[in-house]
């Protein structure tokens, strides 16, 4: 590891101060938490029990999980079950979209498991979703934080044509521990998805990586350089947390002045927006994102 790196970083003996997080609060906090539990709403917020929660639907923004909770990869960061998944639910468009008028939410962000056990990877489901969305929620911009779809441009032309204000495909991981952190998937096909979806069309394209994982400086810079190159407008850089003994360890904890410098680094190189922090998730500050 290089100097710069050491020097930056904090081997994993116990969660770091700069990791601990207060517990949501706040008047609109309280309102929607009784309103996702009176009325049964399932948010990657919630489930996920993500530390921005709080401050998130504060500025009136929530992540949704469509297409099951199984899903037919086995990242191994990744806490969602794998295994076979159950069948589609045509009716979950219209679920989601009724969730999100009922949480009165301003953006939304869309996420999914992988579905390679279907034969449109899902896509249909994720077109509908958008398009229930819009009908109900006319004035909600949306992010859609989609797979890899395998890199099959039809897929990814459903995608294109209801047009979310932003697409997101996350990296999660730099070049040589790809294969490791994200066994079924593939860097350059993931980098080949964003720069296909910006070249066709795309309003704003994103991308995200977690750090803590055995990578050196050198290669998340060359990580986002390549993401430059396939024209990603949005790059979001957090601390990688071991969901389980499963899963791989957290190899080390990131200072918070390296995440600043990669901060830096990022806008130099003329990302339109750079969220980088130990804290930092996919969805974090999503509703600046479209702008």
């Amino acid at each position: 590891m290089s100097t710069s790196v050491a020097e930056n970083v904090q081997p994993p003996k116990g969660k770091p101060k700069w990791l601990r997080v207060k517990l949501p609060t706040g008047k609109k906090y309280t309102q929607l938490r009784g309103l996702v539990d009176k009325y049964d709403l399932h948010t990657i917020c919630t489930s996920g029990s993500c530390p921005n929660m709080g401050e998130c639907w504060g500025e009136g923004t929530a992540t949704f999980m469509i297409l099951g909770n199984i899903c037919t990869r086995s990242c191994g960061f990744c806490g969602v079950k794998t295994g076979r998944p159950e069948s589609v639910d045509w009716a979950e468009p219209e679920k989601v979209a009724r969730s999100i008028k009922i949480m009165n939410i301003k953006h939304a962000v869309l996420t999914s498991v992988d579905r390679d056990d279907l034969k449109d990877m899902g896509s249909i489901i994720w077109a509908e979703t958008v398009k229930a969305v819009r009908r109900m929620n006319p004035e909600t911009t949306l992010e859609t934080l989609i797979p890899d779809f395998q890199g099959i441009e039809s897929h990814l032309d459903r995608i294109l044509e209801v047009a979310p204000e932003v697409i997101s495909h996350n990296m999660e991981t730099v070049k040589r521990l790809t294969r490791e952190v994200r066994i079924q998937a593939k860097y350059e096909r993931s980098l080949e998805v964003l720069n296909y979806l910006k070249k066709n069309g795309a309003n704003r394209t994103k991308s995200g990586i977690m750090l803590g994982l055995g990578e050196e400086e050198h290669e998340v810079i060359t990580t986002m350089e390549d993401l430059r190159r396939a024209d990603v407008d949005v790059v979001t850089i957090g601390q990688y947390l071991q969901p389980s003994k499963k899963h791989l360890p957290v190899k080390q904890f990131i200072l918070p002045e390296q995440f600043k410098k990669y901060e830096e680094i990022g806008l130099e190189m003329g990302f339109r927006h750079v969220e980088s922090g130990a804290l930092v998730r996919s969805s974090y500050k999503a509703h600046k994102h479209i702008h």
